[in-house]
């Protein structure tokens, strides 16, 4: 009985193990692009023309405009693509945009300043030392990144893949 006992503790602890792992998977049709719509924090992720996820987004603190260079606050726009998934992230999880392009870095140095980088789609902000959640005070608090929670990134994560291009519009 006891042996019974320890068995199924074991078990339980694996089974809510596995329940916590930022790291899903998922089987359901090819996320081909992604949209971002600034104005309406809303990004959707497409199989071809139709939409298969929406997702409430935060954006940069100075939301409105194209980035044009490291610091300013902003969110790109333009077409890009995803470069890479980071496991490692200390936004939770996160999914790096090729931001930015070579007309972005003419743009920055043309006023004299770097165009900046690391743009991510990535979940909440980083955890307290305590590993509780931080408050986010504003509703746009990133600086210049795509943010959702850190549920929606792990699915988000498991739906992504590298080279999907991602259209990030005014």
């Amino acid at each position: 009985m006891r042996f019974l006992r320890i068995i199924m503790v074991v078990l339980m602890g694996l089974a809510l193990t596995a329940c916590s792992s930022k790291f899903r998977t998922y089987n359901g049709p090819s996320v081909t692009a992604i949209q971002v719509h600034k104005a309406d924090r809303k990004m959707y992720l497409l199989h071809n023309d139709k939409v298969i996820e929406t997702y409430d987004i935060k954006l940069g603190g100075e939301p409105v405009g194209h980035k044009q260079y490291e610091g300013d606050g902003k969110t790109p726009e333009g077409v890009y693509y995803i470069t890479h998934k980071n496991p490692n992230s200390t936004y939770h999880l996160s999914l790096g945009i090729s931001y930015p392009n070579s007309e972005d870095r003419a743009n920055a140095a043309a006023a004299g300043k770097p165009p900046g980088g690391d743009i991510f789609i990535h979940g909440g902000p980083p955890r307290k030392k305590n590993g509780k959640p931080r408050a986010v005070s504003r509703e746009d608090w990133t600086a210049g990144c795509i943010a959702v929670s850190d549920k929606e990134i792990e699915r988000i994560y498991s739906m992504i893949t590298p080279k999907t291009p991602i259209m990030i519009l005014p």
